[in-house]
């Protein structure tokens, strides 16, 4: 086994074709599909189920599922030890959660530990961040969730043992144009809303889950883009939006923004991270950075 064949496998488990495997490791497909074979060749078992939604793991690869994991992360221990490097520790965070959150996260990760090196990853999409975690690229990711397990909003998250914590609650708004119909309505409920637009970004969004959960069919849905599209939708009466609230606080004081009376809870600013990584070095220091 090489430690490049591990790396490869680690990659194909997270994103689950090759094709999307290679992309992560900078390499052609062929190259993912090759050192795939020679793995399984040197072990003499077949590492996953090739099938046409793409591969999932044998029961031989979910035994080495850990295994890999482990090797990898003692070659890396080993290799900075040897050389004296300082480790990276890399932080992945939602697009919209890095530019209002990370920033305090690294002040207090600079303060109590100085020389650590932190690295942050800034993505649109969530399964892609939690499959790095999963996958060791990342030590761990802030993103938005509720419930009690990761992936309790109303998504699947990779199959690893993933932990979490819920740092701060990110309370959510329901915004429409200051001369909105109902910007006037003392209090509603979903019925209120029947009819209505809801703009929205794509299925895997946080706050479209968090929309099916709240309104279901009572409003009709509209493609519009990212928080700051769908804020600006809003305000030019193209439907409303449910958005967090921290993103829309600024419309909201200069008036270019209503909140409509509709009570949504809370959903959770979570930091999570593999369970089986929590020794990695500088991660404490993120969880209690994370929740200060």
């Amino acid at each position: 086994m090489e430690l490049r064949q591990l790396r490869t496998f680690e990659a194909v488990l997270a994103h689950r074709t090759v094709t999307d495997a290679a992309n992560a490791l900078g390499l052609a497909p062929s190259s993912v599909s090759e050192q795939i074979r020679m793995l399984e060749a040197s072990l003499g078992v077949p590492l996953f189920h090739r099938g046409p939604k793409g591969m999932r793991p044998t029961e031989a690869g979910e035994r080495m599922r850990g295994w890999a994991r482990r090797l990898l992360r003692q070659a890396e221990e080993a290799r900075r030890e040897v050389t004296g490097e300082q480790p990276v520790l890399r932080l992945g965070a939602l697009e919209s959660i890095a530019a209002a959150h990370v920033p305090g996260v690294l002040a207090r990760l600079a303060e109590r530990r100085p020389g650590l090196r932190v690295e942050v990853r800034s993505d649109a999409a969530r399964d892609q961040l939690l499959d790095a975690v999963a996958a060791g690229d990342l030590e761990a990711a802030l993103l938005l969730d509720a419930g009690e397990d990761v992936g309790g909003l109303g998504f699947t998250p990779p199959p690893a043992p993933l932990d979490f914590v819920d740092v701060e609650p990110v309370p959510l708004a329901l915004v429409a144009a200051p001369d909105h119909r109902l910007a006037g309505a003392p209090r509603l409920a979903a019925g209120d809303l029947r009819g209505e637009r809801l703009l929205v970004n794509v299925p895997a969004c946080s706050f479209w889950m968090a929309g099916e959960r709240l309104l279901g069919s009572a409003v009709e849905r509209v493609r519009a883009g990212s928080v700051t599209v769908m804020a600006s939708w809003a305000e030019q009466g193209l439907g409303l939006a449910l958005l967090p609230e921290f993103a829309v606080r600024d419309r909201l004081a200069a008036g270019t923004l209503a909140r409509l009376a509709f009570d949504a809870p809370d959903l959770g600013l979570r930091l999570v991270w593999r369970a089986d990584r929590e020794a990695v070095p500088g991660m404490r220091e993120v969880l209690y950075a994370a929740g200060a």
